[in-house]
């Protein structure tokens, strides 16, 4: 079963960027395996014009109808995603995520925009036909902190909902293999993993196009 890390995000690095990366790191460790997309790295002329021609665009297109799960993360601007991601999802067919999980992530300012991904995302997800829309995780300014050194961190409230996120598209997956979700692993486990080397995204570049983990 495979993952595709979808970002929306005009800037890398961004904060929407690095809680997409953060995500794909705690699935990894779990055993799932995912490519990375961010549409910023496609032709802006293919793009825009829709241009189905396009070497790079067919392949996007491609990754994602080879996914099993997508994890959508995109900054809010204006009270809705970016228009880089509706460029994007405007190339798929009208079926174009039938049978997927989908988790959308969300970054802002502030919290005046916490819903706009249910009021402006979520609808689109399910026009396009994804089989479960999982509860959306948005995030502020205020809850996400970057060290160089250290990575991402996130404040208790968001680390506990991006968890809750990770479980419930982990538990999808495995349902959809028709295999028994694992039991999760004690805290103090799941830490000593961590600190695994090659398990970890945050001192790695990102990627252009797709990058598998």
């Amino acid at each position: 079963m495979s993952i595709l890390l979808l970002g929306g995000s005009p800037q890398l690095p961004s904060s929407s960027s690095r809680l997409l990366a953060h995500i794909g790191e705690q699935l990894a460790l779990q055993g799932h395996h995912y490519a990375r997309l961010h549409v910023r790295d496609l032709p802006a002329r293919a793009l825009l014009l829709a241009d189905y021609d396009d070497a790079a665009i067919a392949r996007a297109v491609r990754a994602v109808a080879d996914a099993d799960a997508i994890v959508i993360a995109t900054p809010i601007y204006k009270a809705s995603y970016t228009g880089l991601l509706k460029a994007f999802l405007d190339l798929l067919p009208q079926d174009g995520l039938a049978g997927k999980l989908v988790l959308p992530l969300a970054t802002g300012g502030g919290h005046a925009h916490t819903l706009a991904l249910d009021y402006a995302l979520r609808p689109v997800l399910h026009a396009l036909g994804a089989k479960q829309v999982f509860t959306s995780i948005y995030a502020n300014a205020q809850q996400l902190e970057w060290h160089e050194e250290h990575g991402l961190s996130l404040d208790a409230p968001i680390a506990a909902r991006v968890q809750a996120g990770i479980e419930e598209l982990s538990t999808g997956l495995f349902v959809l293999q028709g295999q028994r979700p694992p039991v999760p692993a004690p805290a103090h486990a799941a830490a000593a993993d961590a600190s695994v080397p090659g398990r970890s995204l945050q001192d790695q570049p990102y990627a252009p196009r797709f990058q598998a983990a």
